[in-house]
This record gives structure tokens, sequence and C-alpha cells, in this order.
């Protein structure tokens, strides 16, 4: 049986190795090729996962380049992006990023079957120019989300005194402020949960300020762990056809009574990307507030394009 070729540009940074590492410890057969401009970087990690591989010997790592790498390979993983700088929205790093996701959409050649997964950010706006770019299937061109919904459920375990893992919780929309949490979809341990307005005001304020905290901290790095382990998770609900429901940034024609733009939605992941896309019965305020975010996105790409970056 042949490897799933997975291609990770942005390879050496804190989340591209991550979602490297997390593929090898998987078990399953992955030929995972590193691309970056930084090369020491991928050459460090490379010797680094030649001993990983002692332990988890189904799957390689290897160095790699756009050109030669992403025409064949059956996911592309795209964490490259400028430097993280200390900011309160993901929005200040469109200009510059939206150079990096041009310059790799050139080596996306036209009808490639493949799937290409975006966390660079703004997630949103990048997902919604790379499909106009590469035209072809909206179903293959996702943004990595999923990141808002667990931060989601972390405030509310917190709020509420439960166990890390026992909620699912929701929030669809722009990966920013706009973001419309759905809290009348929460369940704890199976059961439905309903909160006060003062829980449900700590629980947002602890997702949505979750970015700015973070940030504010000057590290130098992203949430590298979580979008990592999250990123491997959703290549592996890809490549292995496990048809899992997802959140992600797609394209929209209509779904939500928005079109043109991508925003994140459920999704059902299996090979070839978004299998279908998930229409929630959502109330007029959730819908009015999805569109609203809608909106964030598209105004975020006509600056871009005033600006002279189309």
């Amino acid at each position: 049986m042949s490897l799933v070729k997975v291609t990770i540009v942005g390879g050496g940074g804190g989340v591209g190795s991550s979602t490297a590492f997390n593929l090898l410890i998987a078990g399953a057969g992955y030929e995972i090729a590193l691309v970056d401009t930084r090369a020491e970087m991928v050459v460090s990690h490379v010797m680094d996962f030649d001993q990983v591989a002692e332990l988890f010997p189904r799957s390689s790592v290897r160095s790699g380049t756009a050109a030669a790498d992403i025409a064949d390979s059956d996911v592309v993983v795209v964490s490259a992006a400028a430097p993280l700088v200390v900011n309160t929205s993901r929005l200040v790093h469109l200009h510059e990023n939206a150079v990096i996701l041009d310059e790799i959409g050139e080596f996306v050649p036209s009808g490639w079957p493949g799937v290409v997964i975006v966390a660079t950010n703004p997630v949103d706006p990048l997902v919604t120019r790379l499909c106009a770019q590469l035209g072809g299937d909206r179903r293959r061109i996702l943004g990595y989300t999923l990141n808002d919904s667990l931060r989601l459920r972390t405030g509310i375990e917190r709020t509420l005194g439960l166990a890390a893992g026992t909620v699912e919780a929701w929030t669809l929309g722009e990966h920013g402020d706009s973001n419309v949490p759905l809290l009348d979809r929460i369940s704890a341990d199976g059961e439905p949960v309903s909160l006060s307005p003062e829980q449900a005001a700590a629980a947002i304020e602890y997702a949505r300020e979750w970015y700015v905290r973070h940030v504010a901290l000057d590290s130098g790095r992203s949430s590298t762990w979580i979008s990592g382990l999250g990123l491997a998770r959703m290549v592996r609900s890809i490549a292995e056809d496990r048809r899992e429901r997802w959140p992600a940034s797609i394209v929209l024609d209509g779904e939500y009574g928005v079109r043109g733009v991508a925003i994140s939605v459920p999704v059902e992941l299996g090979q070839g990307g978004a299998l279908q896309i998930e229409e929630w019965a959502l109330q007029e305020s959730q819908l009015a507030a999805l569109r609203r975010s809608a909106d964030c996105v598209r105004e975020a790409l006509e600056e871009l394009s005033q600006r002279g970056n189309a």
C-alpha cells in the first residue's frame, strides 16, 4: 500500500513541525515533505524526526521544495507565515501572508486532485483568495479553525467547573473577533447544557480573548501544539476517509445565506476534502451574526484589493 504524501509548507516553524510530529506518531503511513525558506530549520527537524521514526517506523519525514513536492501530494498543509508580532487581530498579517499564499498557489497545477489545508492567518480571507486563484473544487481548499471551538469548550468547562474533554460546543464564522459561538448546542457528557447569561459571557470572553492574551506574551510562538495536533487529525480524517464532522473554513455558495467568501461551518471530511457542508438550523440571530461575520471577511479582502495586493 502506497504512503499518503503530505507536504507541509512552513514545515520549519512551530505549527508545521508539530503537524509533522503528530502525523509521525499516528502510526499510519505518511510520506511527509517539509518545505521552508529556512533550510537549516528543516534539516534540524528532519535529523530529530529520524529518531522518532525509529519508534514509529511506518512514516517518513524529509526536506522538500514547493516546486518538487506540491504537485504530487495528496494533502498540502500551509502554515508558512510572516513573523508573529504583538497585535489584537489576526488581520494585521493579511497583506504579508497573502503574498506568501499567492506564491504557494503558483505551484499547484491545474486539475490537481489533492486537498489544501490553510493554517496561515487570517485563514478565512486567505482561503477565499487561494480558492479564487486556483479555481476548481472549493471543497478541496479548506482552512483550519478547530481551535475556536476548542477554546469555547475550555471556557465553558472552566466556568462550570467541569473536566477537560467533557463538553462539546461549536463556534462558526470568521476565525477572529466576529465568530459566532452556538450557545444552544452545548452538551456535557452527551447531555444538553444551558448557560446563564453570566456563564455564557465568561466562556465567550475566555475563548475570544485567548488570542490577545497569548500574543501579548510576545513569546514569538503561536499555538503550535494544538494547531499541529488538530491539523494532523484533520489530515488523517481526509486521507483515511473517516467522514468525520469538523468545523472548517470553506468558500460558501449560498449556504447559510453566504456566497463568495470562506467562513467556518460544519463539514464532513473524507477523501477529496469536504464531502458535504452541513447546514444546521440556526436561530435568526445566529444566522444574522454569521452573515455579519462573512461581511468582515469580505471587507478585509476589499481592503487588500484596494491596497494593490490583488
